[in-house]
């Protein structure tokens, strides 16, 4: 295969299996003049592995100015590079994206070599509505913004997607499912295509104990998909939840009457909970 010159190529590597790199990824990589990867140690594996020599280039979030504009210069030039990240399809919450932006901007050639990507395949094994989604990347590691983005999702009907480290694992679930209410299913997919793959569907109710039964979930890379909320002309009328609420705040108080509100109703917690919080200021 020989590569267009002047052409940027953003080709996708394996997300876990090395089995997932095509033979046209393969010839690819061994085509172009040079490889700019995210990791130059670990991109260097791969191409060992199959015995591929082209030149790699390190490009990452914290690479300079410098660095970008010589990619764009050598590509200007008519040298053909090709971009990818540690797994899976540049671009998609990678730093990658910029190069292809900058290379955009410039009249450059840019074609997809395509190939893994870990949010399509952990929303293919969901069991999840497939058919409308919505991929969120990474939330925020801080707990305050990550509440904030959460709540700022609670009534997005289409399936969502996430990615999370396994270190924040447990307060991630445990956020997902102040946000969105126990009842909400969520499929976990932890080591996509990985000697240690799993995957499990569960209710939000369980997802802190789902991570707590096993040290190694609290390891490894995260594609987290959660159902989306029901649609508003599938949600009770709003009649229903504030008769609801007014008689189980005076019971329980605002933050256990939301909770059995939306469990009941099928509402998001955060909407019952901020209505809650209307109703009783009432």
């Amino acid at each position: 295969m020989t590569a267009r010159a002047g052409t940027l190529y953003v080709v996708a590597t394996p997300i876990g299996n090395r089995g997932e790199l095509s033979a046209r990824a393969r010839e690819m990589l061994a085509a172009v003049d040079a490889v700019a990867a995210e990791d130059t140690r670990h991109t260097g594996v791969l191409l060992r592995d199959f015995a591929i020599d082209t030149p790699l280039e390190s490009l990452h979030e914290h690479s300079d100015a410098a660095r970008w504009r010589s990619l764009l210069n050598r590509l200007a030039a008519g040298q053909s590079v090709a971009l990818v990240s540690d797994a899976g399809t540049p671009g998609i919450s990678d730093p990658g994206f910029e190069l292809i932006r900058g290379a955009r901007a410039h009249g450059i050639d840019v074609r997809p070599v395509a190939g893994p990507c870990a949010a399509i395949a952990a929303l293919s094994v969901s069991g999840l509505p497939t058919d409308r989604f919505v991929f969120e990347g990474f939330l925020p590691a801080r707990s305050v913004a990550r509440r904030r983005r959460l709540a700022a999702l609670a009534d997005e009907s289409r399936t969502l997607i996430f990615y999370e480290a396994g270190r924040r694992m447990r307060a991630m679930l445990a956020d997902c499912r102040d946000a969105f209410g126990d009842e909400r299913r969520i499929a976990v997919a932890r080591e996509l295509t990985k000697r240690f793959e799993e995957s499990a569907q569960l209710d939000l109710a369980d997802g802190v104990a789902w991570v707590d039964a096993d040290a190694n979930r609290t390891r490894g890379e995260f594609v987290v998909c959660v159902a989306g909320a029901a649609r508003a002309t599938d949600k009770p009328p709003t009649a229903d939840l504030d008769a609801l609420l007014t008689e189980l705040v005076a019971l329980t108080g605002t933050r256990e009457a939301a909770r059995i509100a939306a469990r009941t109703l099928g509402v998001a917690r955060n909407s019952a909970y901020q209505r809650a919080l209307v109703l009783a200021r009432e």
